[in-house]
């Protein structure tokens, strides 16, 4: 995690301490010490994790040993085949696309990869895709709707790419044609924050009949240090931003912008993959099952009107605040 997750430390060395007892297995001493560790670390970390502040959730969402878009597949779906390429200019490894099946049952799947490693992060293009991607999220998209598949979304983005070469290709219009076009699928797309949501480069492969977020992912129309840069000329007040913006599950929870807030384990997703698959599921096939019991017409229809909703209860919120 980031150097300044000053509140992790503890953490941390503690994990340190269960690692170094790990090297005298068969030690009844060790292994009793390791085991009082173990409890202590995993009541800190309820604790820690209780009170983050939204700028502490940027950092957790942000963690590089976050489960990302191929790790959900790995675990979620079967015989998923990937997509590759928009038929117009070439593949996007930022973003993943595919079809396999959920619980028997074919689906798509649409998702930013991230990298972990060097090579794979600068492969991956840090998980912010070019034109390239979005259009060949859409191609899939159209398949899926054509044959009748769901669309199943994990979002975890730092935002579209703003290079020259993505500008030069239409970065903007690509995303603003996904925007509508997603608007209109006439099958059940479901939608996961999985990490950080971060602007039009998430939302372009965002606007479902259902849009979740994981406790403790964020969701912006920027980063908080591009928020402070503008605002304050000083990307040093990125956590002020970060609390200003409202960028945490529970917040747009409030303003309807997100349906429902996926738990995480104690100390966050990255600690236990396998649980947040679990919780992650359990809310995917209940809204699955929902959705695919609608007809492509009311699906549109109440697709629009939960973003069209959006102003309205932001306006009621700055009214009370007024």
């Amino acid at each position: 995690m980031a150097a300044d997750a000053d509140f992790e430390a503890p953490l941390v060395e503690l994990q340190r301490k269960i690692d170094a007892l790990a090297a005298f297995p068969g030690d009844p001493a060790k292994e009793k010490e390791s085991h009082r560790l173990r409890r202590e670390l995993d009541q800190k970390r309820r604790e820690v994790f209780a009170k983050l502040t939204p700028w502490q959730k940027t950092l957790v969402a942000r963690h590089p040993n976050r489960p990302y878009t191929l790790d959900y597949v790995q675990a979620l779906f079967t015989d998923f085949t990937e997509v590759h390429g928009d038929r117009r200019f070439g593949d996007d490894p930022a973003i993943v696309c595919g079809f396999g099946y959920y619980k028997e049952r074919p689906v798509a799947v649409v998702g930013h990869q991230k990298g972990r490693d060097t090579k794979q992060k600068i492969y991956r293009n840090f998980g912010m895709p070019k034109p390239e991607g979005y259009r060949k999220a859409l191609r899939v998209m159209r398949m899926a709707e054509k044959f009748g598949r769901p669309v199943v979304c994990l979002v975890d983005t730092p935002g579209a790419y703003p290079g020259v070469d993505a500008e030069e290709r239409g970065q903007a219009e690509a995303i603003a044609y996904n925007l509508r076009e997603m608007a209109r699928l006439r099958t059940p797309v479901v939608v996961f924050v999985t990490g950080e949501g971060g602007s039009g480069g998430a939302l372009a492969v965002a606007v479902g009949d259902r849009v979740n977020m994981l406790e403790h992912a964020v969701y912006s129309v920027i980063s908080p240090e591009g928020c402070a840069s503008i605002l304050w000329r000083d990307s040093g007040r990125a956590e002020e931003a970060a609390t200003a913006m409202k960028i945490t599950a529970p917040d747009l929870k409030a303003f309807g912008v997100v349906d429902e807030i996926v738990p995480e384990p104690a100390g966050g997703a990255h600690v236990d993959h396998e649980a947040q698959f679990k919780n992650l599921d359990a809310i995917l096939d209940v809204q699955l099952r929902e959705l695919s019991a609608l007809s492509g017409e009311a699906l549109t229809e109440a697709r629009y009107r939960k973003f069209r909703d959006m102003g309205r209860l932001g306006r009621e919120f700055v009214e009370a605040a007024e």
